[in-house]
């Protein structure tokens, strides 16, 4: 598969949320994040997942080599988009040679990083932990195209205040993806409260921490309202 054909071409237009905008096709749009392998990835695309995650942070659980994401990049559907998730990267961080997919920051960095990585080509999602002022001050960034709204400690299963963040939607310009703490018995609640573009599971498809769960996987799909794909088989 031509990665650099497929995810080359993607753009970092800000979309507006107005009521009843948050539906993708009558559906609500799946990231599972902390993908590991192409079998994870598989049964990621398997249950519905419009996204993947695959995390790039030294010391994570769920962090994966550059060989390791290419051979899940191969294994993985042409309709379901790669995101590489990173903390803080430097401008010469030797990913963004090869990477043509989203890029979700999850760090401290700056609006200027984001700027300059959206400069790039790239579409930036932004991860932080909820709170009125930094939703703000991210839905005010030209530079990021989706807000990454997280509990206090990105992939740690802890939620927040999902009430709080629904009466500050009215007023956001840049969809969210709802994530922190979200598990196949809270999903669709969260969702009924916030009404989200998408939502972003980790911890929550798992039964020990950093090894992704098929049943759990699928049961998060389900609740969230997604309807699963039929995936052709790996081309050997």
């Amino acid at each position: 598969m031509d990665w650099r054909r497929t995810f080359g071409t993607l753009t970092t237009t800000r979309r507006h949320l107005a009521s009843g905008t948050h539906r993708v096709s009558n559906s609500t749009v799946v990231k599972i994040c902390g993908i590991r392998t192409a079998e994870d990835a598989r049964a990621a695309a398997d249950a519905g997942a419009s996204m993947v995650g695959l995390v790039f942070v030294p010391g994570s659980p769920r962090a994966i080599s550059h060989d390791e994401a290419q051979a899940i990049l191969r294994a993985l559907p042409s309709d379901v988009e790669p995101v590489a998730l990173l903390a803080d990267p430097d401008d010469a961080d030797p990913l963004f040679a090869w990477w043509h997919g989203r890029v979700q920051l999850h760090g401290n960095e700056s609006e200027e990083t984001c700027e300059r990585i959206a400069a790039r080509g790239f579409a930036v999602m932004k991860g932080f932990a909820y709170a009125p002022e930094a939703l703000r001050r991210w839905n005010a960034c030209s530079a990021v195209d989706t807000l990454v709204v997280d509990g206090p400690r990105g992939g740690s299963g802890i939620p927040f205040d999902h009430a709080a963040l629904a009466s500050q939607m009215p007023g956001l310009t840049t969809r969210v993806l709802l994530a922190g703490g979200l598990t196949p018995e809270t999903v669709g609640a969260a969702m009924n409260v916030v009404h989200p573009w998408g939502v972003d599971v980790s911890s929550g498809v798992e039964r020990e921490r950093g090894i992704k769960n098929a049943q759990l996987i699928a049961q998060f799909c389900r609740a969230a309202g997604v309807t699963p794909r039929r995936v052709p088989p790996i081309e050997s």
